[in-house]
Formats: C-alpha cells, structure tokens, sequence
C-alpha cells in the first residue's frame, strides 16, 4: 500500500540515464537516432545507457503497430508504458471538487465532479478524498495525488491565502494525506496548467511561452529558457487588478476596468445582466454575441479588447514566443478574435514580432490535468 509523504522517485536515475527517460516520456517514442541527437550522446553511449532502462521496463521498444510496446530490435523507437502509473488530479473551486485520473504521459482515463456544501477546511478535505478513493478506485496503480485552487501556496503544501474559499494558512498537503493515505502535492492552479502546458500541451514545443487564464479569476504563467518562472509571490494573482480600460467596470476591490473587471465570466454575466434585466450564463453570453446579439458583442468586444491589452502587457515582459490562453473562460478568444488582435496590435511596439496564439482546451478537467501534471512532475523529478 502507498503510505502518505513524497512518492518513491522515477527509478533511481540520474545523470544521463533519467535525462534519457525525460526525453522519452516527454517527446517519445523516438528513435535511437533522434534520441541521440536531442542528447548529444554517441551511439555507443547511448546503447549503454537505455539497455538497462529498457531491461527494468522503463523504456520499452515501440513496434509498428498502434499499442504495440515490446522488447525488440535496437532499430525499433523508444517508448515509456503511460499507464504503468496513473496520477490523480483535483481542482477545488468556489463551489465543487472537479478530479480526473491521469497516466503517466497525463492522457486523462477518468473523471468525475463533488459539489462543495461548505468551505471550512477539514469538509473540503473530506469531499477532497472522497474524489480521490472514487478514481483512485477505477485504475489500477495509483502513485500520487495533486491538487490545485486559486491562491498563494507554500513550498510545503500550506495554503496561505485562497480568496475564492475564504482560507489562510490550512495545511492542505497534510489534511489531504491524512485522509488518502497517499503522497499529495498541492500547487496554485495557474502554475500547475503553465506546467501542463509545457510538458504535454502547446508549450512543449517552446522553451519561452506565456499561458494566460481567464475564468472566476485571470492568471498568467511564464516559462523562460524550459523553466517555470516562479518565486515567493507566485500564486498571488499579480496581474489581476492590471488596469486595461480606464471607462470599464469596477471590480470588487473598486478597480476600474482591470483584468478582473473586465475579463473574468462573473463580471461579465453581471455586465450582460446589469443591461438586460436577466442573468445570463457566461456561455449564454458568447452564443449571444456569436449570434450578432449587438449589447452582448459590446460587452463581449470589450473584453476582447482587454485580453489582447493583458496579452499585450505579457509579451512585452516577458517576451514569448508564444502566448496560450486558457482556462473555463477561454472560449472569449475566439467568439471576441477581431477585438483581441486589435487590443493587442494597439499595445505592442510595431516594430515588435507578435507573438503566436494559440487557445488550449477549456473547462474543468484542465485544470484539474494540470494538477496530476505537478503529480507526475514530483514522481518523475523525485521532488
């Protein structure tokens, strides 16, 4: 049985020999050539080095056929077994627990949602684990569990202050092991989907990228030369109340058109709302606009606009090669296109070199994979 603490590490690599299985699980299969190349590694050495990988079952050679991992030929690719271990991932929001279960290349295998009845720490915790034996229950080897929320999060798995839970200082990473009985590591959610992002999404191709969220909150992760950027103030949502639009709406803090103001889905519905006299959902509101709505196109335009500023703002920092935009609002970037490429050429230097962007898969469950990914990433690293 898995006992709480910190997961046993990918194998006792080191050196050459876990550079070579990273490669593998990041970018496999790969043939010995190509692996040989990303390694700058001789074809002697690198025969040396994966032979006793391959012969303990960590790589495995990759035949013709779909599915087909065997051992065979050295002219055959390399692979990992993704579902020799799975990951448990959870995001908690304001109101529920969203979970899936994950192997070990983070292809997610099952999920499942919890609503939330009340937010004191200990009921969270228990709803938290609850989730977790309920996926745990549907794969077989199970190696750890993550589990992300919007908030400041200690190196030691402590919450320091989550604003959507009303919490500061819960040692989540302790309450979640005591219950599951497995190791559990905690992350801020936008920093768990940077690090999804550049392991298995649309940063794996890029050693500088920028992932900016919009949803309940906005975000923004930075990846500079294949490192997260990430420090004491990590998690504190910085660029939240970045002013965009001086004739927005007031945030709550009563910060006129900021990126909370003018881009998360509540003050949109409440904008939408404010000027029909009905609530609207937040996708209601976009297939209205879609739908040539023109008080909906406004509100939605504004935003747009907004978006292409943060990403504007973004890009002239921290210099991407590319900026993702994601989380459950993401939907915005392609309903309000015309208006963000707007907002974002009005902002960027025209002699600059935009950046590319590219829109990630919405909804729960990402957040929620990019919680296992911080799972994955401990066991694999040895964290």
């Amino acid at each position: 049985m898995v006992t709480s603490g910190t997961a046993q590490p990918w194998v006792p690599l080191a050196g050459q020999s876990h550079r070579l299985a990273l490669e593998v699980l990041l970018h496999g299969p790969l043939s010995r050539a190509e692996l040989a190349r990303r390694t700058d590694l001789s074809a002697g050495s690198l025969t040396r080095l994966t032979k006793p990988l391959v012969e303990a079952g960590l790589l495995v050679e990759a035949g013709p056929g779909a599915g087909d991992l065997r051992p065979g030929r050295p002219s055959q690719p390399l692979d990992i077994v993704p579902d020799a271990h799975h990951f448990v991932g959870v995001k908690i929001t304001g109101d529920a627990v969203h979970g899936v279960v994950t192997t070990l290349r983070a292809d997610v295998v099952a999920s499942a949602r919890r609503p939330l009845d009340a937010r004191t720490p200990p009921e969270v915790a228990d709803v938290v684990a609850d989730l977790v034996h309920e996926l745990a229950g549907q794969v077989p080897n199970v190696t750890a569990v993550g589990v992300s929320l919007g908030g400041h999060v200690l190196p030691d798995g402590t919450v320091q202050r989550a604003p959507f839970l009303g919490w500061t200082d819960v040692p989540l990473k302790q309450l979640l092991e005591e219950r599951t009985v497995r190791p559990v590591v905690v992350a801020n959610d936008v920093l768990a989907l940077t690090e999804a992002t550049h392991w298995f999404g649309e940063g794996r191709a890029h050693s500088q990228f920028a992932l900016v969220t919009v949803g309940a909150g906005v975000g923004v992760g930075v990846v500079a030369h294949d490192r997260l950027l990430a420090g004491p103030n990590a998690g504190l949502g910085l660029l939240g109340h970045h002013a965009l639009d001086p004739l927005g709406p007031p945030c709550p803090l009563g910060h006129r058109g900021c990126a909370t103001a003018m881009l998360t889905t509540g003050s949109i519905e409440r904008q939408v709302a404010a000027a029909r006299g009905d609530l609207l959902s937040y996708g209601e509101v976009l297939d209205l606009a879609d739908a040539g709505d023109e008080l909906a196109r406004r509100v939605v335009d504004d935003a747009g606009r907004a978006l292409g500023r943060l990403v504007a703002v973004v890009s002239n920092v921290a210099l991407p090669e590319v900026v993702v935009l994601g989380g459950e609002g993401a939907r915005l970037a392609h309903v309000a296109r015309a208006a963000l490429d707007a907002g974002l050429a009005g902002d960027l230097d025209p002699l600059a070199e935009p950046p590319a962007l590219a829109v990630q898969a919405a909804g729960f469950d990402a957040w929620a994979r990019g919680a296992a990914v911080i799972a994955i990433q401990t066991y694999v690293l040895g964290r």
